[in-house]
Formats: structure tokens, sequence, C-alpha cells
């Protein structure tokens, strides 16, 4: 059996150790075989340890929306606890961090001293949130907007926009970032065909992250601007109330009061033009 030799044994039995005369006759075997033996040894000293397994992700679940909240009461669909993963996941660590605009406190508080679990909690709740509001938490919504500004043509279908999923994407979403939407093979199926690639809700949460992380990271805005993606998110928009409405129940490790989410809707939607919405809902 062979064995690693260091010098001294080398020197020994002719410079080979292990091996014994009658095996190796000759010079010039014995000489091969001293090198390939210390080279072996070598690989064996430089073999590097194995590399440790990646860190998982620790995720907690997120709290549920009044939205989800009623549809439990009502036995209807809502939101299910498994897409809180599909977003936790998504979570890319500039969401994590300081670069997350400081308007993310409205509703979190403690967001930045809060551990990077509790954290994407958040943006899980967040993103619930924002599906209720723009889908009423319905994957397979689909709507066509009559509004000058969205009423436009597709780029990709070549048909009139629709926003489609539990976050009210378009198939452009897939040119301008990335998202996984085929409309090649969807245009084949039912418009409300849950095996749609654009209304299947990983796909769907998954491409609402690269948005709102180009929005806040890439392009520095605020979370909540006048020219977000989501009218749900846009300040002075009176869609932006059914969001808020749906942040009441975040995290308890954010520190929010729910009393100071109202209180703040009130402050900012108490126009004329506004005051319905808050009588209707």
């Amino acid at each position: 059996m062979l064995r690693c030799t260091g010098p001294d044994d080398l020197r020994k039995d002719g410079g080979m150790g292990a091996f014994s005369a009658t095996t190796l006759r000759s010079r010039g075997l014995m000489t091969v075989a001293a090198a390939l033996l210390i080279a072996g040894c070598r690989s064996h000293e430089e073999r590097k340890p194995p590399s440790p397994p990646p860190k998982v992700k620790e995720m907690k679940p997120a709290p549920a929306t009044p939205i989800a909240v009623k549809k439990i009461e009502l036995g209807e669909d809502g939101w299910d606890p498994a897409w809180d993963k599909i977003v936790e996941e998504a979570i890319p660590a500039s969401m994590l961090s300081y670069r997350v605009p400081h308007d993310v406190r409205r509703f979190c508080p403690r967001f930045y001293t809060m551990g990077n679990a509790d954290k994407r909690a958040f943006w899980a709740y967040f993103f619930q949130a924002l599906a209720g509001a723009e889908a009423g938490l319905n994957p397979t919504s689909r709507v066509r907007h009559t509004e000058p500004e969205v009423a436009v043509k597709d780029e990709v279908t070549g048909r009139m926009v629709r926003s489609q999923g539990l976050l009210q994407l378009t198939y452009e979403d897939q040119k301008r970032y990335g998202c996984d939407f085929d409309w090649e093979a969807d245009k084949k199926l039912t418009p409300k065909d849950p095996e749609k690639t654009i209304l299947q809700p990983k796909n769907n949460l998954e491409c609402g992250v690269r948005i709102l992380k180009r929005q806040i990271i890439d392009m520095h805005k605020p979370l909540f601007s006048r020219s977000g993606y989501w009218s749900t998110l846009r300040l002075g928009n009176p869609d932006h109330l059914m969001f808020t409405k749906q942040m009441t129940n975040p995290p308890s490790a954010c520190g929010l009061h729910a009393r100071a989410t109202r209180r703040w809707a009130r402050t900012h939607y108490t126009s004329e033009l506004q005051k319905p919405i808050l009588e209707k809902h």
C-alpha cells in the first residue's frame, strides 16, 4: 500500500520508502515512482476543505392584511401563505439595507433597526397589501384601463394593454424588467387561465419585486411618489387610500400603531374630491 513520505523517508531503501526493491527493480522506475508519489502527496496537502453549505435565509410569515382577514371570514380564497415565501426569497440584499428610502418608516418605523428576517416579513406584508389594493388578492384578475395615460398598445402583444395578476402587471414588463412572462405561450390559453405565465403568483410577485427594486434602489426614488409604477403607491392619487387601508397590520417588529396610519389617511385625504372615497370605503 502506498503512503505519503517526507525527505527522510525517501532517503531510506534507495529513496523509495514504502516501495520494495523487488517490486521496482530499475533505478529509472524508482525515480518515476518517487516523483509520482511526491506529486500525489502535494496534491493531498493542497486539497481545500469542502465549502460550507450556503446560508439559508431566515424568514418569518407575514401577518394578514384586512382584506385577507375579510376573505377568510367569508370563506373565500385570499392570500396564500406560500406567497410570503416567494416574496421573501426574491427580496435582494439592497432592499434590506439603508439604501431603502426613508419613507418606509411611514409604515415600518423600526425598519432600519430590525433583523433581516423581520425586514423580509415586512416586504411580504407590503406586497400582500399591494396585491389587495391592486387586485383584491385575486391572482387571475385582468383589467383594461380607460385612462389615456395607460390605455395604450402593449409593445409585446400588439394589443391594448391589460393589467393582470396579483400586482396588475403587463407583458411589456418582460422587456423592461426581465420578468418571466411568455406571451407566445400565453396567447394560446384562455384569458384567465391560471397557467398563463403572467398570472402565476410566483412570476407576478417576483416581477413586482424587480419593479420596486428598480424604483427605490436603482433610481433612488421614494417608496411613495407621484410617478411610481402603481397608482396605489402614488401620493395624491385616490387609489393610494386603498393601499393605506391595507397597511394597518404590518409585522409587530415594525412598531407601527394602526391609529397613526388612520390619522395619516385622514390628514392627506380631506379634499372635496376625495371625501366621497373616505365615505365609500
